[in-house]
């Protein structure tokens, strides 16, 4: 997937240049980092400047200590990473949460997207993957889907992407960068964006992460849905990536599949 900016490291500050801005991304960021300042200071970087009026625009914000999550996550930085992600979804107040933006690729815009993207892409020659791919456009055609992922269960905070180069770990604690694509959404569906995502594969264990949240009944219920959600846009993005530029190591595809037809 085509990087969506640009950043600039100096010894005590980030600079993110924006590369397209039709959907808020700088606004998110910086009202992100402003609210995480306020209500959970330490957990990301501090905003500093936000130049809103430049093209193309951008944020600067504090340096973090720490290096990005990689695999295999040991037990500490599992229940750090936990940790990172249930402050990051409590924090904000009630008040200031409803006032946010819906996140980007809501999960209904992204069940939309979803059947769209399956419909385009071409079966693979690979058995398993073609076979992936047709349970994936059968079990987005489901009507039931469009009333599952309408509903708007009890709102969090949400940083709108799972990627683990987003957790760095100091080797206490975890805390979070890039909110670009932040916003209001719901526990199941923001645990399941990080659990889901193709950087968790042989780092985490989906269940070991999942089960360190107390989930009320409707979000246990809804968190399998939004797990073979993303698991099929995973899938989807795996089946588009150029063969000649892989940005993911072989055998990624082939696991992606076998993951999403046990989920299926």
């Amino acid at each position: 997937m085509a990087t969506t900016h640009g950043v600039e490291m100096g010894p005590a500050t980030v600079t993110k240049r924006y590369r397209s801005w039709d959907l808020d991304q700088p606004e998110r960021e910086w009202r992100a980092l402003t609210l995480l300042a306020e209500h959970a200071p330490g957990l990301a970087p501090r905003p500093l400047h936000y130049a809103a009026a430049e093209t193309p625009p951008s944020v600067t914000m504090s340096r973090l200590p720490g290096e990005p999550l990689t695999a295999p996550l040991t037990d500490a930085q599992l229940t750090a990473l936990a940790e990172a992600i249930s402050s990051s979804q409590n924090a904000i107040p009630a008040a200031a949460l409803a006032a946010l933006p819906p996140r980007l690729l809501h999960p209904l815009d992204a069940l939309k997207n979803l059947r769209a993207w399956s419909e385009r892409v071409a079966p693979p020659p690979d058995a398993l993957a073609a076979r992936a791919l047709t349970g994936a456009r059968e079990w987005l055609r489901r009507p039931h889907l469009d009333t599952v992922f309408a509903a708007e269960p009890p709102p969090v905070f949400g940083t709108g992407d799972g990627n683990l180069a987003n957790f760095l770990w100091d080797g206490s604690r975890v805390r979070l960068v890039d909110f670009e694509f932040s916003g209001r959404g719901d526990r199941a569906y923001e645990l399941a964006e990080v659990a889901e995502h193709v950087s968790a594969k042989n780092a985490l264990a989906p269940d070991a992460l999942l089960g360190r949240f107390e989930l009320a009944p409707s979000e246990r219920a809804r968190l399998p849905e939004c797990r073979r959600l993303l698991a099929a846009f995973w899938l989807l993005a795996l089946l588009s990536d150029d063969p000649q530029h892989p940005r993911n190591p072989p055998g990624t595809l082939a696991h992606q599949a076998g993951h999403l037809l046990a989920l299926l």
